[in-house]
């Protein structure tokens, strides 16, 4: 097991969240809930290892609710830079959106 240290672990790392009986694996990054656009989770998953049997299964969590680390999923430095890349844009633009909504409902 590794410590859990850098944000954004690669898809297919697999994780225990904190007070978590069942094991999970990252399968996306930057998820909002629903049609609620006024909260970013940092990490999608299902659980480990069955996968993803339907869409209601989805987990949605945080970097801080990673209690330990079972798994680190397939991390390429070429591509792991392109994608931090991306993640980074993503991130800006989730984040817009997210303030953007929650100016709406207010």
């Amino acid at each position: 097991m590794e410590k859990v240290g850098k944000r954004f672990l690669p898809i297919g790392t697999v994780v225990m969240l904190k007070g978590g009986k069942k094991r999970v694996m990252i399968t996306g990054f930057c998820a909002m809930e629903g049609r609620d656009r006024t909260k970013m989770w940092d990490y999608s998953g299902c659980m480990y290892p069955e996968g993803f049997l339907s869409s209601n299964q989805t987990c949605l969590f945080n970097h801080d609710q990673i209690e330990k680390v079972y798994h680190l999923g397939l991390a390429d430095d070429e591509e792991e830079k392109k994608f931090k890349k991306s993640l980074d844009e993503l991130i800006k633009k989730s984040k817009e959106v997210v303030e953007k909504n929650k100016d709406k409902k207010e």
